[in-house]
């Protein structure tokens, strides 16, 4: 099958700043891609170029009429943002059934609670993990083939966070979606991504996790003292 993304020799350079070089990597229909790197790495970078948001050297080709859902790292939200939930996925939709489904799939309670009490809860007023939930429902209002996530635990307490990545996974196998995640955590990797992308402004490695994350290619991210551990999950 056709990859549905083709990235070959991508570079980025801001200014003398060269963020990236000579990154590339194919994406399959349905495969979860975990982007792994320290910070400062060219991770975000990366997504920024992939959504054609700033200029860059060698060729991103995806598929003909692929839509992309992106959620970013963070939100800065006031607290007293005039918005609740439902003027929020109003800028996206007004299919207010499609909101009420979608909503209920991200995890939150029966459609009279959503109905009562997220849709009109403003979006300054909600918990880090219930942000990330209506951010996902959010970026499927419009039914996208491929949803890039940067970082979907940043702010989210760690009992949140192995739910987040399973509500991931279980939107993933029901609307078919390939995702691309950046995540800085391996166990997570491991357990829930087909083919890892290590990059540190150059490209590291690329390939099936438990063959590529080897402590060579660790030691070139994260420095001389990292430490591997083989996770004991399969891919999925």
């Amino acid at each position: 099958m056709e990859p549905i993304l083709r990235v070959e020799k991508l570079g980025v350079k801001f200014d003398q700043n060269e963020v990236l070089r000579n990154v590339s990597f194919d994406v399959g229909k349905s495969e979860v891609l975990a982007i792994v790197g320290p910070n400062g790495s060219g991770k975000s970078v990366l997504f920024r170029a992939l959504l054609g948001l700033i200029p860059h050297t060698g060729n991103i080709q995806w598929s003909t009429g692929i839509s992309i859902g992106y959620i970013p790292q963070k939100l800065a939200i006031e607290r007293d943002l005039p918005l609740n939930v439902e003027e929020f996925m109003r800028c996206k939709s007004k299919n207010r059934e499609k909101m009420l489904q979608l909503l209920k799939a991200v995890g939150f309670q029966d459609e009279h609670h959503i109905e009562q009490h997220v849709l009109r809860q403003r979006l300054g007023l909600l918990s880090g993990g219930q942000l990330q939930r209506v951010m996902i429902a959010w970026s499927l209002l419009d039914s996208p083939d491929v949803l890039l996530y940067d970082e979907p635990t940043s702010g989210v307490d760690l009992g949140g966070e192995e739910t987040i990545y399973n509500l991931l996974k279980r939107l993933k196998d029901a609307h078919s979606l390939t995702v691309l995640l950046i995540s800085h955590d391996l166990n997570i990797v491991y357990k829930y991504a087909n083919n890892v992308l290590c990059i540190d402004g150059d490209m590291i490695c690329h390939g099936i996790p438990s063959e590529v994350l080897d402590p060579k290619a660790l030691a070139q991210l994260y420095g001389g003292d990292a430490s591997f551990y083989k996770h004991e999950h399969a891919n999925p």
